[in-house]
């Protein structure tokens, strides 16, 4: 074989590891169709390059790609010392497009609202993962928590706490918002009424400057449109 035919083969042979810089870091792209232990192979040829040793200043991010692959714990950990020992790289994420049964269900929950009808009386906690739908109230003294949005039909005297796992996009809802303590992801605001007015089909979110606001219900139609789902089973 010459040295030309030598050379077009190197060209064309298939990288299991591309790296691409961006300006947040690295992107290190691994192949989802080699075997794993050509991927490790290759991995470690690539950062063998005095490039990629340890020189001064901050760790360089870096997010793995890891496309259809799915890579058990075992392997994320074996792939990050790789790429971190004796470097300046430092692990931002790792993203895969397959997910565990486990996984699903979590998003699946996550996504989910949750319908109860109750009454939640002084003392009483009630915390669903997803979105609540509660119809009935929520006294003086009960508590409501979701890691997603709020909606009571209703009247709400007690507190609630919306986007609990930090969602400061989420928002309460209610019938009448008459609440003791709002509380957005990890913004919080209390309430004395004492005689004051008890809006009724109002709503509360977080501003841009991530400060608690109550508004009529209306207004989320031109600035939460991401509450939308499901529009596909619209006939």
């Amino acid at each position: 074989m010459s040295e030309a035919e030598v050379n077009t083969l190197m060209v064309q042979k298939k990288q299991n590891v591309t790296i691409k810089g961006t300006k947040e870091g690295l992107i290190f792209l691994l192949d989802d169709t080699c075997s794993y232990q050509s991927l490790i192979d290759e991995l470690i040829e690539k950062l063998s390059s005095k490039h990629y040793q340890q020189a001064d200043g901050p760790d360089v991010l870096v997010k793995v790609e890891s496309g259809f692959r799915y890579l058990q714990p075992e392997h994320k950990q074996e792939i990050e010392q790789i790429i971190t020992e004796d470097r300046n790289l430092a692990i931002d994420h790792f993203n895969c497009k397959v997910i565990t049964k486990l996984e699903s269900e979590q998003l699946r929950r996550k996504s989910q609202t949750v319908t109860l009808t109750r009454m939640v009386r002084s003392g009483q906690v009630l915390e669903v993962t997803g979105d609540l739908l509660l119809i009935g109230d929520v006294n003086p003294g009960g508590t409501v928590v979701a890691t997603g949005n709020i909606y009571i039909m209703g009247a709400l005297r007690g507190i609630a706490h919306a986007g609990a796992n930090g969602d400061e996009k989420a928002i309460i809802s209610a019938a009448l918002m008459a609440p003791s303590q709002l509380k957005i992801a990890e913004a919080m605001k209390q309430f004395e009424r004492d005689g004051e007015e008890e809006p009724i089909m109002a709503s509360a979110f977080l501003d841009e400057r991530i400060s608690l606001q109550i508004g009529r219900v209306q207004q989320l139609v031109h600035t939460h449109q991401h509450l939308n789902k499901n529009e596909e089973q619209i006939n």
